[in-house]
């Protein structure tokens, strides 16, 4: 298979790979070498995404998208809690390339008020949150949107998590078997 490297300025994005630095919930790197990849369905989509984004005149900034099942086993290991990590036993959307985690930057790379961080690992982070402020409701509802025309499935815990539909279907990667290793 053939992974698709989103980088900087691809559809008008940025990316801030939170795993490629110790800016993540583990407090050190996940990846030696960070790279933004997607499987060609997913980058599709998010192509499609991107043009509905900027119609708004926004941008994504991407935290995460394909992630080796050996980052999987990172993360799991730090944090063993399946509601807000897939174990990786079975495998994650992430560990297939076909979910991406980002938020909504506006015209001058302002990221827009979700109601938390990236991460945050809290019942706050779950869509349809009633406790987070009024324009933090609008905005994930605004993301949710678009990542949903664009044929985007979303998980209900975390609001920057958007992956394909049927993401099983879709073979686990391992770093090796990427274009440009991650891990090693």
């Amino acid at each position: 298979m053939t992974y698709i490297e989103i980088e900087p300025g691809t559809y008008g994005v940025e990316i801030a790979l939170a795993y490629g630095t110790a800016e993540n919930f583990t407090g050190t790197p996940v990846y030696r070498n960070s790279h933004c990849f997607l499987h060609p369905a997913a980058a599709e989509k998010l192509e499609h995404a991107a043009e509905l984004a900027a119609r708004q005149g926004l941008h994504f900034l991407i935290f995460d998208a394909l992630r080796p099942s050996e980052a999987q086993w990172v993360l799991w290991n730090h944090t063993p809690d399946p509601d807000f990590l897939a174990d990786p036993r079975r495998g994650s959307p992430h560990s297939r390339g076909v979910a991406v985690d980002l938020t909504l930057l506006d015209g001058d790379g302002q990221a827009l008020d979700m109601g938390t961080a990236f991460d945050a690992f809290s019942p706050r982070s779950f869509h349809g949150d009633g406790d987070i402020p009024l324009a933090a409701q609008r905005n994930r509802l605004l993301l949710l949107g678009i990542m949903s025309t664009a044929g985007w499935d979303f998980y209900s815990k975390e609001w920057w998590h958007y992956q394909l539909f049927e993401p099983r279907t879709y073979p686990l990667v391992e770093d090796h078997e990427l274009p440009k290793q991650m891990m090693t």
